[in-house]
């Protein structure tokens, strides 16, 4: 099973940084169109996801995630830039 780590955009221009197994139902539900929902999105909706990386396993992307959210606003905008999906 693969893992993802993705940084979505809110409508409000926040970044937002997590792992999923499958990024179309993750970003459905950060949209509130499924159950599963996170809170941090319900008045930042719609969401879209402006960057992925795929991992082998969790802990492959938690280390990722923990990376990215490390990182400043403006880096992580900088480093999305300079890379492609």
């Amino acid at each position: 099973m693969a893992y993802f780590t993705y940084i979505l955009k809110c409508k409000d221009e926040s970044l937002y940084t997590w792992i999923t197994t499958d990024l179309d139902r993750r970003v459905r539900q950060h949209n509130w169109e499924l159950i599963g929902w996170a809170k941090y999105t319900l008045a930042r909706k719609p969401v879209e996801i402006i960057y992925f990386e795929e991992f082998e396993n969790r802990s492959l992307a938690t280390k990722r995630e923990l990376e990215i959210k490390k990182m400043s606003r403006e880096k992580k905008l900088e480093f999305i830039k300079n890379k492609s999906l």
